[in-house]
């Protein structure tokens, strides 16, 4: 019997679910805690200018970092038990594991720790519960096929054009991250988008592409996003929407270039859609289609309850892209906008008896619609569980993940300004595996590097750049990322699969992103 060559049994080895990788993850960090020990911060007030008015913030102050000690002076470790802090045998508490003095989160209990985490405003609990209520949302409206329907229409009137849909898909979703910062909204643009994609011959990959792929380019390459780079420069104390030039110039290059892969990509698919690697999991959305093709033939005009629901959603898109460009409209605001137009067109349905629709049919659509996005709403409360290992995002609390910020400071300080520069786009890009919040990972790192920036004699505004590429970019492969794995769910598609794909495609995009900052020290940018 021959032996099967190594490296033949490595490709053919199957990739790890992102459950797995989490996990392994976790235990990573675990080990951390018993081996880095733990720091913190102090904070300070700082001052700076946003739309001509002077405002303050309390950031961290770098040079304040010391380890937690012991009595004898020694540098602590906050160990990660295997359970949590406090063991309890119905009202009588059991054991108190003293490794767990600043948490109660041990490594068996991440999943639960982390589910429940945060606030309605953000991960994990908040957008855990954006990703059902949208899922339930959309699964009313496609309960009354009016989207189906409306989708059939598009590809009849788009025969000889179909192409023109995927740059002008890719240009607006690319200005709704640079100019709003939208990402977790592509979740629910993807249910529209991807079956109508399919149904025009390429694949669900071009859907994420051109939706939450879109978003991403342009949050990364932004000069406006309210969400990280106003955040991120009033952090670094550097004028507010200041350098803008700079970044409309990096927003082109971006949006150009990958768009025009784009194009190539679907068109390709498009000739062979068998060459797609998605070409088996959206075989869901051509049955779909071939099923809905015999009630919604060419000679078929909408139905009034049907032009009723596509009116309403549109209508709710565009309120919701109002109150978030407008009033600053959040995670909260937006779920509550999407069930808003969930339970109308479910109303609509009824009284107009969309496909047979009853009272109950609601109650009915919104379950199947949450539980479809259910496994995508779970795995971001096990990703926020690694932040919560290493000891949470408070940086005025003792953590692992504390240290390793100062860590980094100390390693990138010393080297040659354009290293320097380099160094801080890896180390956010890397970083942003564990904090994909664009805000929250901004409050952690930027008052880091922005003194690092004056020590290696970069500006300021380099250090901002290299926060917004490393945070933007990397969004589009980390299993971390709520929005990723959310609009993949929606469009059904693996994320092992989407890895494999686009994972050169991430390498194409850090290397510019370096060449960007390459000639942001050369030019001195400010």
């Amino acid at each position: 019997m021959s032996k099967v060559p190594m490296l033949k049994r490595i490709r053919s080895m199957e990739m790890p679910d992102a459950y797995i990788i989490i996990f392994f993850v976790i235990a990573l960090a675990a080990v951390a805690t018993y081996i880095i020990p733990a720091g913190y911060f102090d904070m300070k007030e700082i001052r700076y200018q946003e739309d001509g008015e002077e405002r303050t913030r309390t950031v961290i102050d770098p040079d304040s970092f010391r380890y937690a000690t012991d009595e004898a002076g020694d540098p602590m470790k906050v160990n990660v038990s295997l359970f949590s802090g406090e063991a309890h045998m119905g009202a009588t508490r059991i054991h108190r594991f003293p490794s767990d003095a600043n948490s109660d989160i041990g490594f068996f209990n991440y999943a639960f720790e982390g589910i429940t985490s945060g606030s309605k405003y953000g991960a994990a609990v908040g957008v855990v519960a954006f990703i059902l209520v949208i899922g339930g949302a959309f699964g009313i409206i496609s309960r009354t096929g009016a989207i189906e329907v409306g989708i059939l229409r598009v590809i009849e009137k788009t025969k000889g054009h179909e192409i023109a849909i995927v740059p002008i898909l890719f240009l607006i979703f690319s200005l709704g991250g640079a100019i709003f910062g939208m990402s977790e909204e592509a979740i629910a643009f993807a249910m529209i988008v991807t079956p109508l994609l399919v149904g025009l011959g390429y694949d669900s990959i071009t859907a994420v592409l051109v939706t939450y792929g879109a978003t991403q380019i342009g949050f990364a390459t932004s000069w406006m996003n309210p969400f990280n780079i106003s955040v991120a420069q009033g952090l670094a104390e550097v004028e507010v929407l200041s350098g803008a030039g700079f970044r409309i110039i990096m927003w082109l290059v971006f949006t150009i270039g990958c768009t025009l892969f784009v194009m190539l990509y679907a068109l390709r698919i498009r000739r062979n859609p068998q060459s797609s690697r998605a070409y088996e999991s959206d075989a869901y959305f051509r049955d779909q289609a071939v099923k809905d093709q015999p009630t919604s033939s060419s000679k078929e005009s909408f139905s009034l309850g049907q032009a009723l629901v596509l009116a309403t959603v549109a209508l709710g898109v565009i309120w919701i892209i109002l109150g978030v460009t407008l009033y600053q409209y959040y995670i909260p605001e937006i779920a509550t906008q999407f069930f808003i137009i969930g339970v109308i067109s479910g109303i609509i349905g009824v009284v107009f008896h969309l496909r047979g629709m009853g009272l109950n049919d609601i109650a009915r659509s919104f379950r199947k619609g949450a539980s479809e996005l259910l496994g995508a709403a779970m795995i971001v409360g096990m990703a926020k569980g690694i932040v919560l290992i290493l000891g949470g995002d408070d940086s005025t609390e003792p953590s692992v993940l504390n240290t390793l910020l100062h860590q980094a400071g100390q390693w990138i300080a010393p080297l040659p300004s354009e290293l320097s520069a380099i160094g801080m786009l890896i180390f956010q890009s890397v970083l942003n595996f564990f904090i994909p919040s664009g805000s929250g990972q901004a409050a952690l790192t930027v008052p880091l590097m922005a003194p690092l920036a004056d020590i290696a004699g970069l500006s300021r505004q380099i250090a901002v750049l290299a926060f917004q590429l490393g945070d933007g970019l990397t969004n589009l492969i980390i299993p971390t990322s709520a929005s990723l794995m959310g609009t993949l769910a929606v469009a059904r598609l693996d994320y092992v699969t989407w890895f494999r794909f686009f994972l050169k495609i991430q390498f194409a995009l850090v290397g510019t992103a370096i060449l960007f900052m390459a000639v942001a020290v050369a030019i001195g940018y400010n």
